[in-house]
């Protein structure tokens, strides 16, 4: 059996997903049909997560498909510039395009809108997941997003597969984007699968609840999941907190209370401060809780790679908030 804390600790992480453009109005409060300037950074959750892991000092690698053009190599250059590792995102031609985000940093009304057609992350194939060396990795990171289309579905599957041959264990943030599925009914029963398959998995009451057939039924399937050893499920709640079921137990923890100027980026920003937490020794309990900091932190500025915290500006938000997540 894969020793999940053990392998976060190795601190060395593949992270499946997209990459995407953020463009989003300045100053904060402008909504962007009435914005002057806009300021644009890298994007896409997989690319945030990446961020925030390499902020913190860990390891991380993008494996994704870009579009051949000005906005897949923006893309590519600022993973670059963050410190991602590149090695495994191609560049694919045709109609496949990068995804785009147009949003705001306003949190009355936020509009945030995202151009997927054709999305050419979803373009990566099974047979790229046989071509990488999973030794360099002590861990696999997906989002939900990946499982939403072909042949990026069973790509990911495969990869799945190909870790556990390696020894990884799978992290899985369920990340449910209605837009990018054909079907509530299919992404209820592939993202049900997925979760199955992984050691550990992040989402929210809605995605749990979604995936079980109702928001009453959520916690029920969280508890279901959590029953397998060594399997970590952590079930946010929002406002509420969050519930950590981990060998039996069930750890409640809050949220740190910030003005925020925001919503997107949250979930992001809570995975890579967990996992870099538990990697730096931090007790399960402890590494939500900076998790939550985290979330925190991003949703209190513009952007999401860029407002991504590193381990100073952690320290000094947690000094500032002595106790507030309880």
């Amino acid at each position: 059996m894969v020793d999940l804390i053990s392998a976060i600790k190795g601190n060395r992480f593949a992270v499946f997903g997209r990459a995407g453009m953020d463009v989003f109005a300045t100053p904060i409060g402008v909504k962007s049909e009435d914005a002057d300037m806009f300021a644009a950074d890298l994007g896409g959750s997989s690319a945030n997560i990446c961020v925030g892991l390499v902020k913190f000092g860990g390891s991380a690698t993008l494996v994704t498909s870009v579009s051949d053009d000005a906005v897949g190599r923006f893309c590519v250059n600022r993973l670059k510039d963050y410190g991602v590792d590149t090695s495994y995102v191609r560049s694919v031609g045709g109609e496949a395009r990068t995804s785009l985000a147009v949003y705001e940093s306003c949190i009355e009304d936020f509009q945030n809108v995202i151009y997927r057609n054709g999305a050419a992350d979803f373009q990566v194939t099974p047979e790229e997941m046989d071509q990488v060396n999973y030794a360099d990795w002590s861990a696999l990171i997906t989002a939900g997003t990946v499982f939403a289309a072909e042949p990026s579905r069973s790509a990911t599957f495969r990869a799945f597969e190909n870790a556990r041959k390696a020894g990884l264990p799978v992290i899985f943030d369920i990340d449910y984007r209605p837009y990018s599925w054909p079907s509530p009914e299919v992404a209820a029963e592939v993202l049900s699968r997925a979760g199955e398959e992984s050691d550990m998995i992040v989402g929210n009451d809605e995605e749990f609840g979604f995936m079980a057939g109702g928001m009453d039924k959520g916690l029920d399937m969280a508890r279901r999941l959590a029953e397998r050893d060594g399997r970590i499920v952590i079930y946010k709640m929002g406002a509420e907190g969050a519930i950590t079921l981990h060998g039996g137990e069930e750890i409640r923890t809050g949220i740190y209370p910030v003005e925020a100027v925001k919503p997107n980026g949250a979930g992001d920003s809570f995975l890579s401060g967990l996992l870099s937490a538990i990697a730096q020794g931090h007790s399960l309990r402890d590494a939500v809780l900076r998790g939550s900091a985290c979330a925190s932190i991003v949703v209190s500025k513009p952007g999401c790679a860029g407002a991504m915290p590193d381990l100073a500006g952690l320290e000094a938000f947690l000094a500032s908030h002595p106790g507030s997540a309880g």
